[in-house]
């Protein structure tokens, strides 16, 4: 592994270890009677048209600034134009449309909230080009200092409004004000990438390249919102907020392991793929994330009443039901969206809008009548329903064209599955016969089967410690190898405010 892509590793992995236990500290503060469920389902209706629009609000042009080669400066001015501009009319039509928006999402008192969070669209428009220059030189030290400062302030003023009574006005606000500070930080650790300017035939050539990955941007979103749009309108706010706090629950292990990993995996990837070697990065780093991803996420699916009563209180524990099945689809997230990754640096765009379009549309029929019939537990299990047998087979179908077998899956997959097979069989077991306190019982069942796991997974462990490569030297501004981001939203897209907790 290049030089400059371990630092960002190691960079990436600190900021996303403080600001996670940050964010959860403050979950768990305004979950213990701050804020209700109803308070967070309202944010999570502007959340969820707020992550629509984040996915195009800048057509796609953003990615030029870490793909492109060349002299970044040359093109940056047009898109910072491009960005900002498609990303004001999109806020503008979000204002004039919040109140119906709201409606249809399962509460009109979304409004305010809507019209509020639409303001991240203008300020992420803005800030595209700096963040992007950091990613192209894996700044990862310095998205850091971003990141903590984004979220001080975020944090601060998200709690102080919560205290003084404002709902879920206050999330809303607190993310605003921590995006505001991040587009300053990206100014001051970017210098000279916030101005703006225009070449006719640059304009061209970005909008040609950005479409596509806007697009399957667009879809990527569509996949993880259509639920919280489902739930609300079907169900309401209450229920969107317990679903919410499922659904976040069991994205820890996706967010702890995949941001870090993504953050430069997909540089990684396009390096391999010039060199034909992208089937064996594709194993190890899939065989090293499903190696990490896999406890938690089985910890979640057999012991999720006890967990939520832990962290958040007993009031909270009807999201259980939800949990267990999305703490099941936590783990087939980690690999596809290192799929994605690998798929677009293959350049398999078409393949991959093609796996996406699909999903969408298979998901959406089956969430509705899951969450009529089963509530926001039915809706978890849609989400395995679609993910596992109709999906599954589509990304090996597009990996195998980028040069990635089946049997390559499979072996990076096996000893993770055998282990977390084992982890839910002991956990399970421990937790049905034991008779114990719910606390006592999170704990006694995880320890066991976790030690399992290790004894498990551990040739693996041994094997991708052994494999780690050597480093290269370090890449400036003016010209990148590949790309050091990707088209997803991660942390840096959407507001740190979120309550993702």
């Amino acid at each position: 592994m290049h030089g400059d892509v371990r630092r960002g590793v190691r960079w990436s992995l600190v900021n996303t270890v403080v600001i996670r236990i940050g964010n959860f500290a403050t979950g768990v503060v305004l979950a213990r009677g701050l804020l209700g469920p109803r308070d967070w389902g309202l944010y999570a209706i502007g959340l969820a048209a707020l992550a629509v629009l984040l996915s195009a609000n800048e057509m796609g042009v953003s990615l030029a600034i870490v793909r492109w080669e060349g002299d970044v400066r040359r093109f940056a001015p047009t898109v910072l134009t491009l960005s900002t501009l498609s990303s004001t009319v999109l806020y503008g039509a979000l204002f004039l449309v919040a109140p119906q928006t709201a409606r249809l999402l399962g509460s009109a008192d979304a409004t305010g909230v809507l019209r509020v969070l639409g303001l991240a669209v203008i300020i992420d428009g803005i800030s595209c080009v700096p963040a992007g220059v950091l990613n192209r030189t894996f700044a990862q030290r310095r998205r850091m200092l971003i990141d903590a400062a984004n979220f001080a302030v975020s944090t601060g003023i998200t709690i102080g409004l919560a205290v003084g009574g404002f709902g879920a006005m206050s999330f809303a606000w607190g993310a605003v004000a921590g995006n505001v500070v991040g587009l300053v930080g990206c100014g001051l650790c970017a210098p000279g990438f916030l101005r703006p300017g225009w070449d006719r035939a640059q304009a061209k050539a970005l909008i040609r390249f950005g479409m596509p990955l806007a697009g399957a941007s667009l879809l990527v979103l569509c996949m993880l919102n259509v639920d919280s749009v489902v739930v609300g309108a079907t169900l309401g706010p209450v229920a969107l907020g317990l679903y919410q706090l499922a659904f976040n629950m069991s994205g820890w292990p996706v967010r702890a392991v995949s941001e870090v990993a993504r953050r430069v995996s997909f540089a990684g990837f396009s390096r391999l793929a010039e060199t034909g070697r992208i089937a064996q990065g594709f194993e190890s780093s899939l065989s090293l994330l499903m190696t990490a991803a896999m406890p938690p996420c089985v910890l979640l699916l057999t012991l999720a009443k006890p967990a939520i009563s832990f962290v958040y209180g007993h009031e909270w524990t009807q999201a259980s039901g939800a949990l267990s099945f999305l703490a099941m689809l936590g783990v087939l997230r980690v690999a596809f969206e290192l799929c994605y990754d690998c798929l677009v640096a293959a350049g398999r765009q078409r393949a991959l809008i093609l796996v996406q379009g699909w999903w969408l549309v298979a998901l959406i029929p089956v969430l509705i009548f899951a969450a009529r019939d089963r509530g926001i537990a039915g809706v978890g299990a849609g989400h395995i329903l679609v993910a596992g047998p109709l999906v599954t087979p589509l990304y090996l179908w597009a990996l195998s064209r980028a040069g990635i077998r089946p049997r390559v899956v499979l072996r990076a997959c096996l000893r993770p599955l055998l282990g977390g097979a084992a982890m839910a069989a002991i956990s399970l077991a421990v937790a049905r016969f034991a008779g114990l306190p719910m606390t006592l019982e999170l704990f006694a069942a995880s320890l066991p089967a976790l030690a399992a796991y290790a004894l498990i997974v551990w040739p693996t462990v041994s094997r991708l410690r052994a494999g780690n490569g050597r480093s290269s030297p370090r890449h400036r501004f003016g010209r990148a190898p590949a790309p050091a981001a990707i088209p997803t939203p991660t942390a840096w897209d959407v507001p740190q405010g979120e309550p993702q907790w």
